[in-house]
C-alpha cells in the first residue's frame, strides 16, 4: 500500500509541476530529484530551505522520504524514468 500511495503522490507532484510556472517548475524539479536521490537534510537545505516548516510538516516529509527510500530499487528506478518522461515532455512544449 505504501508504494502505491507514494507513487500517486509523486505522480500528483509531477502533474502539478507540469502545469505550473517556470519558477514552480524549477521548485518541483529540484524537490522531486532530491526526494528520489537525496537525503532528508538535502530536502531541508535545498528546495525547502526558504520555507518555515512546522514540526508536523517535517514529520510528514520524514515519512514521505522514508517511503521513497524503502521502495524496491526497480520501483524507484521507474519513478525516476517517469520524472524524465515528464521533464522531456515539458521540454517539447518550450
Amino acid at each position: 500500500m505504501k508504494g502505491s500511495t507514494t507513487f500517486l503522490l509523486l505522480l500528483s507532484f509531477a502533474l502539478c509541476w507540469s502545469l505550473g510556472t517556470a519558477s514552480d517548475n524549477e521548485f518541483f524539479l529540484e524537490f522531486l530529484q532530491t526526494l528520489l536521490a537525496g537525503s532528508l537534510e538535502d530536502l531541508y537545505e535545498g528546495p525547502l530551505a526558504s520555507y518555515d516548516l512546522k514540526p508536523d510538516a517535517k514529520a510528514a516529509m520524514a515519512e514521505l522520504k522514508s517511503c521513497i527510500d524503502n521502495l524496491a530499487p526497480m520501483h524507484k528506478a521507474e519513478l525516476v524514468k517517469l520524472l524524465v518522461v515528464v521533464l522531456d515532455s515539458r521540454g517539447d512544449d518550450a
